[in-house]
């Protein structure tokens, strides 16, 4: 790790700064909480808001304090690496920066106070004694991807594909050591090495050899349901094998190839193309099975079904941790830690613990239904719904239709055999989240985004809050928040792409970044 690396990384799951000054039990939250998640880096010597860089040569008493923390206010001690990082402080001398690569711990870890935390976002969340509770139980999932695999040796390892993983991290020595010098990789029994479970998934010559059901399976389905015997509608089934990677490539590429597009004339007169469902969710819902999959569970395998109305993805495991149906969108938890950071380094995962609300986001903003998750038996399932599930405006109702009981003549709608007379110029199809309010006489706002270059779904994401937010309305990165069901660092950047646009002005005595949307005839 450089200065360079450091200068550009955001907090999130998996690194945190902190300035020399911090106080040792403060700084032992962060250490604990990162060992009882993903583990992670943490900076030393580097202020967290304005990234000044402190270093920390001249604070030799406090920096011997701070490296302490893990033996002396961590219960039990956390495993942690440290390098010092040369670099140039605020005031132009050569110093150094602290930096604690923390371990992802099969056990729970507590602060002095007997407090325990976990890493959920770019935060260090104290969990209740039930939360407490939930995390021991599951930390038993953790040893799994770090377990010895029978009938494996080294020799079932390519090692290219370590090299290729290594030189990616900047790690200095050979594919071996990395294997043998970092937890989870290798396993000792009786004085020999022996590849773990995550080396096999990871770096394996042939992984199904030793996980027989570790592969993605998609499965095309005739209609919306699932029909078997003599009334069987499967017209595709196609097995997805390899390293975790090539399962990942080959299934979300295939799945491209089986998606449905609706191409129309836009409002600039320029064609726009629709596609079934956006391509982040295709990827983003695949690669969350792959990561997150009970791989000690040996008798079946991940399962992508399409349908002519939903995309089901069913993944081998119960939910992990404190992960729950219902907070899934803003709780993370990897059962396999050592994949996730994998999955991480590749850029299939941009943060720990984003992608369940992007992908709801995505769909909200094209107004789908959000990814609708839930427990089938041993089964974590994953919904994704189609256009086919459309909701449709009516005398300032929303109602939901059956496409195929639904006739239209262009003046009126014919539901379960009666006629409702429709004004077709305000029908339109509402966002998930309720009626929209008084929609702003904007119409220059989609190709003035465009013209920018900025992409269709977060142009979709602008229109939603110009038509949800009234005319006078004051608002801010919150409410922004709640309309989008988005992070507060999305919020915060959408904002800021309105303020860029000129499309926003400041209001003084509401509060700090407080802003409503320029009037009608404002030039934008």
């Amino acid at each position: 790790m450089t200065i360079k690396d450091i200068l550009v990384l955001e907090e999130g799951q998996t690194f945190d700064r902190k300035s020399i000054k911090i106080k040792p039990k403060d700084l032992a939250n962060t250490v604990v909480a990162m060992a009882n998640a993903d583990g992670g880096d943490i900076v030393i010597g580097l202020t967290d808001s304005k990234r000044e860089i402190e270093g920390v040569d001249y604070e030799t008493e406090k920096t011997n304090d701070l490296l302490r923390v893990p033996f002396d206010f961590c219960i039990p001690t956390v495993q942690v690496r440290v390098e010092r990082v040369p670099c140039k402080d605020k005031d132009g001398r050569n110093n150094h920066l602290l930096v604690m690569h923390i371990a992802p711990s099969d056990r729970v870890h507590a602060n002095q106070s007997d407090e325990v935390f976990l890493r959920v976002g770019d935060r260090s969340k104290k969990l209740t004694f039930e939360e407490r509770y939930t995390l021991m139980s599951d930390k038993g999932e953790i040893k799994y991807e770090e377990s010895w695999v029978r009938g494996a040796t080294m020799k079932d390892i390519d090692m290219s594909l370590v090299k290729d993983y290594v030189g990616r991290l900047r790690y200095g020595k050979s594919p071996l050591d990395f294997l043998k010098e970092n937890n989870g990789y290798t396993v000792e029994r009786e004085g020999e090495l022996y590849p773990s479970a995550a080396s096999i998934l990871l770096f394996g010559k042939k992984p199904q050899d030793f996980f027989r059901r570790a592969y993605v399976r998609f499965i095309r389905y005739e209609g919306t349901e699932e029909k078997v015997g003599r009334e069987m509608n499967v017209v595709k089934d196609v097995i997805f094998e390899g390293t975790i990677r090539d399962q990942i490539d080959k299934a979300v590429s295939f799945l491209n190839t089986q998606i449905k597009e609706h191409s129309y004339l836009g409002e600039d007169g320029l064609f726009v193309t629709d596609e079934e469902y956006p391509e982040f969710v295709r990827k983003e819902i695949i690669v969350n099975a792959c990561c997150h999959r009970d791989y000690s569970i040996s008798g079946t395998d991940i399962q992508v079904k399409m349908f002519d109305n939903r995309l089901v993805v069913e993944s081998p495991g119960n939910l992990p941790g404190l992960v729950r149906p219902d907070n899934i969108r803003h709780t993370h938890f990897s059962r396999n830690p050592i994949v996730a950071r994998y999955l991480k380094t590749y850029g299939y995962v941009k943060e720990f613990g984003e992608g369940v609300d992007r992908m709801c986001s995505e769909m909200e903003a094209l107004g789908l239904q959000p990814i609708q998750y839930r427990r089938v038996g041993f089964m974590v399932q994953a919904v994704a719904w189609n256009q086919t599930n459309e909701s449709i405006d009516i005398g300032g109702e929303s109602v939901k239709i059956n496409p195929k009981s639904v006739n239209i003549d262009g003046e009126s709608v014919n539901i379960d055999g009666e006629s409702v007379n429709i004004d077709a110029k305000n029908a339109r199809r509402l966002p998930k989240g309720g009626p929209v309010g008084q929609k702003l006489e904007k119409e220059s706002i989609s190709k003035l985004f465009r013209r920018a270059g900025y992409r269709e779904p977060t142009i979709k994401k602008i229109q939603l809050l110009f038509e949800t937010i009234d005319a006078n309305e004051v608002f801010g990165s919150r409410l922004i928040m709640q309309i989008l069901n988005c992070s507060d660092s999305l919020a915060r950047k959408i904002l800021a792409k309105l303020r860029d646009e000129g499309l926003v002005e400041p209001v003084t005595g509401a509060g700090k970044g407080k802003y409503i949307f320029k009037s009608q005839d404002a030039d934008v």
